[in-house]
């Protein structure tokens, strides 16, 4: 029987019992405090078990999405390693509200199991409550033994204890006895061998409880003690998936119908068969479960993020990139793409999949794009880190340079590390992300030791063009300190594969790892007098004995995409722009590229969308790299490589070609222009007089930069009412702006000629000077204006006015005819330099017109007052 007809089947049979079918309620719990996610069928009826709400029904029935990956119900970390238990599950339930109770209850089971599923009698087994001796002093549920005697053999009915058969909703509320049914699924071999009452509730995979008839008859009071419920209330909930195995015949939840269209999608993708590897079997199990709670999620508005219920479902779909990561070799998005067999299967029964379909693949897609950028080394130096550790717990320094230098999420490492029994010393890491934030306040000055000298070596190797690793000895070293970064150590290696800053390209980043395991990071690669020098926080313990140094490959890839894209922007802006097109400066970095040139104007949109395709044809042209080392420049200059101006070359050089672009050029480059995935240009400006500088985009910056600048559309049409043409409408909004802010100027312009002539019989003569201080309501542009207006036509004028344009701003401006500032010293700089301090604010000027700003319009009163003694 597929999955869709069993879920069918069970709703039609209680359909047929008077319940009433209600729809799964949202995974996402909306008005429970005490809940993220359904984490049980119950979880939506709650209302109705408290007394709080009247069903619709007194009888219902339905198959809810749950999710158990936190607090009581933590199964997230046994999900993938055994084959029964999910985080993502479909409870499928019958409830009766004060209606019918154990006797129907059973029945109904009893009669659904085994004669419209047909599931054989014998290999069956329930559970019911033995009683307990605690304080509850319960007696044994003979009621539920004496109804199960009626159906199954009494030898197959078992008594459990109250952790496994005494249900409670919670430190208090409804509760009680419960009734489970297991189901025996070994082979008739295995039977013989142990007796299968023997493993019931013993954690066995093909034992399983598939069904729990939960009787609440009794109410937990808020001092522990237990009252009858006035009604009493029904609440079941059989597994879905496990239901499927059994009714399937299979061994695995997983081998059901409904995992098995997405386990065939990961291994067409991954090209990994399932089956064949026990730790490749795990991750698939992991992903085909994963993907399933995360698209529910989604579905169900609740999107990943960085707080409460987001943060869980991030977790989750961060351990299935892991998982696929580590043991399926997949290094790009792809679990997004299984969104598509996953509503295929069970849009039907759950609409909200294909609905929501491609929002779902589109948050799946970006989650993973971002996650993966920390993966690459971040696993790789974790477990480095493991394997160095003596005891169980690791470090909060190692842990914190791990989460500084890679980025790598520390919640991560603490879920990789209790996976394999060790623990995370959380104060310490504390401790460093603290000492982090105080030597960034820091001022940066730095001091520098002399060398000590360990290897007579003086020639260092780079091998970086063909290699990320190498087994390389330490010949030198140096300590530097400063405010700034603190002490941190410069090394120096026979030979190298860390690329060091030069040519506008960004110094490799990576680590030294020792014999033992221990990890020193390298943070940055620089060349000094033409030695390749290597920074880091510390030294290793031992400095003498042999390290493998490797290169940060993520770092490196993205940073060759943006090199060679300098290359072809090159070759792009010559070829539209013309020949006078000249590199005169470049950075490139993992992030981004910056490329100056010259040229006399500001390039238009045409010729900016002509450079882009220029660049993204070559791109989608998969060109080759063709590398020339080691030849003579005049070889060089004669193949057609362009040689920069003011840039130092050897007597050899290396030359660098894709297509028709050949250069001089001493970086690192993508093999092919294919791995480039795309360029695009952010802006394009004056960086000097016929100097010209573009900023640009490559790889998955660019998805990320399509994916804002869509997301940003979205809003900009969502402000303008949806309007089908939004450039139109912008443009309409500016000319009316346009329009209002020449009539406003007129307005103010009225306003300050006016207010000019009642100031004029306000000004007070003391001591030979025309003085005046008094608060205006006018911006800044008209204060300004009617403080010249005013010196024109008054002589040793001595003018303070202060305004407020907002609760927390406040503005003080000072005007002094320049006779008067010249002849007596006074200083409007001075002035409000000091007054400026009454209104928590500061500026300056000349000595005849300064303005201050402020945040406290309280001020204003006092600063006022205070003027006149300037002139005292």
């Amino acid at each position: 029987m597929k999955s869709q007809d069993i879920r069918a089947t069970f709703l039609n049979f209680f359909k047929e019992k008077a319940h009433l079918i209600v729809p799964s309620a949202p995974m996402v719990t909306k008005d429970d405090p005490t809940l993220m996610f359904v984490n049980s069928g119950m979880a939506p009826f709650k209302e109705y078990f408290l007394g709080n709400g009247v069903p619709k029904n007194s009888r219902m029935s339905d198959s809810q999405k749950c999710l158990r990956v936190s607090g009581k119900h933590n199964d997230l970390e046994e999900v993938g390693y055994d084959t029964y238990h999910h985080t993502l599950f479909e409870m499928l339930g019958n409830w009766s509200f004060g209606d019918y109770f154990k006797k129907e209850a059973i029945a109904w089971a009893w009669e659904l199991l085994t004669e419209v599923y047909k599931i054989d009698k014998d290999i069956l087994y329930v559970t019911v409550f033995e009683g307990s001796d605690d304080a509850d002093n319960l007696k044994m549920d003979t009621e539920a033994f004496d109804i199960w005697k009626q159906f199954i053999a009494e030898d197959r009915i078992l008594k459990g204890n109250k952790k496994d058969n005494f249900w409670e909703m919670g430190e208090q509320g409804p509760c009680g006895p419960c009734s489970e049914v297991h189901v025996d699924i070994r082979s008739a071999e295995e039977k013989a061998k142990v007796d299968g009452r023997t493993l019931i509730n013993e954690d066995h995979p093909q034992v399983v409880e598939i069904w729990n008839l939960v009787f609440m008859q009794f109410n937990r009071k808020a001092n522990g003690t237990l009252v009858d419920l006035p009604n009493k209330h029904i609440d079941t909930g059989m597994g879905f998936e496990r239901l499927c195995m059994v009714m399937q015949d299979v061994k695995s939840n997983y081998d059901t119908d409904v995992f098995t269209p997405i386990i065939r999608e990961i291994e067409t993708i991954t090209d990994v068969k399932y089956g064949k590897n026990l730790e490749q079997d795990i991750a698939i199990r992991v992903i085909s479960d994963h993907v399933r709670a995360v698209a529910f999620s989604i579905a169900d508005g609740q999107l990943p993020s960085n707080t409460g219920a987001g943060y869980v479902i991030r977790r989750i779909l961060r351990r299935a990139v892991r998982y696929g990561f580590t043991f399926l070799d997949k290094k790009e998005p792809f679990i997004y793409r299984l969104v598509d067999v996953l509503s295929n299967k069970m849009g039907e029964a759950f609409p909200e999949l294909k609905a929501q379909k491609q929002l779902i693949e589109n948050v799946i897609k970006e989650e993973e794009t971002s996650f993966l950028r920390t993966l690459d080394q971040g696993l790789l130096l974790l477990d480095r880190i493991i394997e160095s550790t003596s005891g169980k717990e690791v470090s909060g320094d190692k842990a914190f340079e791990l989460y500084d230098t890679y980025g790598f999420p520390i919640d991560l490492t603490s879920l990789i590390l209790s996976e394999k029994g060790l623990t995370l010393d959380e104060k310490g890491f504390e401790e460093e992300l603290q000492k982090q934030k105080n030597r960034s306040r820091a001022a940066s000055e730095m001091s520098t030791e002399d060398w000590t000298v360990l290897v007579d070596d003086p020639i260092e190797e780079f091998i970086g063009y063909d290699a990320l690793e190498a087994n390389v000895k330490i010949t030198r070293y140096r300590k530097v300190t400063s405010k700034k970064d603190g002490e941190m150590f410069q090394l120096v290696f026979n030979l190298t594969p860390f690329y060091p800053e030069g040519g506008g390209q960004v110094g490799d980043k990576g680590y030294l790892e020792t014999t033992q395991g221990d990890v020193v990071y390298i943070l940055d690669t620089k060349k000094e007098n033409n030695v390749i020098i290597h920074f880091t926080k510390n030294l290793p313990k031992n400095i003498n004995e042999n390290f493998k140094a490797v290169v940060d490959q993520k770092q490196r890839s993205k940073t060759e995409c943006n090199h060679t894209a300098t290359h072809l922007l090159h070759q792009a802006l010559r070829e539209v722009l013309g020949t006078h097109v000249e590199q005169k400066g470049s950075a490139v970095h993992s992030k981004y590229l910056r490329f100056d040139f010259s040229h006399f104007s500001k390039l238009t949109v045409d010729e900016l969308r002509e450079v882009e395709n220029f660049v993204n044809r070559r791109i989608a042209g998969k060109l080759p790299l063709e590398e020339s080392r080691n030849i003579t420049m005049e070889k060089a200059i004669a193949d057609g490589a362009m040689a920069l101006f003011g840039e130092k070359y050897g007597d050899t050089v290396r030359a660098i070609k894709f297509g028709k672009s050949i250069e001089l050029c001493g970086g690192t480059h993508v093999k092919n222009t294919s791995d480039i995935w795309h360029f695009k240009i952010k802006s394009e400006g004056a960086v000097a007089s016929g100097i010209r500088r573009i900023e640009a985009i490559t790889n998955d910056a660019v998805k990320d930069f399509y994916s804002e600048n869509n997301k940003a559309l979205f809003e900009i049409k969502d402000l303008l009412n949806n309007t089908k043409e939004p450039v139109k409408a912008v443009q309409k909004l500016q000319d009316e702006n346009t329009s209002l802010q020449k009539q406003i100027e007129q307005l103010l312009k009225d306003k300050a000629q006016n207010l000019s002539g009642e100031l004029k019989n306000q000004l007070q003569e003391i001591n030979g000077v025309q003085f005046l201080a008094t608060k205006v309501d006018l911006d800044q542009n008209g204060i300004k204006n009617l403080a010249f207006s005013l010196g024109k036509e008054h002589q040793n004028l001595f003018l303070l006015f202060a305004s407020s344009a907002a609760k927390d701003k406040a503005m003080l401006t000072c005007y002094i005819s320049k006779e008067l500032a010249n002849e007596r010293g006074y200083d409007a700089g001075k002035v409000v330099r000091e007054l400026g301090k009454l209104i928590h604010g500061g500026g300056g000027g000349q000595n005849f017109f300064a303005t201050a700003g402020g945040k406290n319009p309280g001020g204003i009163p006092k600063a006022l007052e205070k003027a006149v003694d300037y002139l005292v």
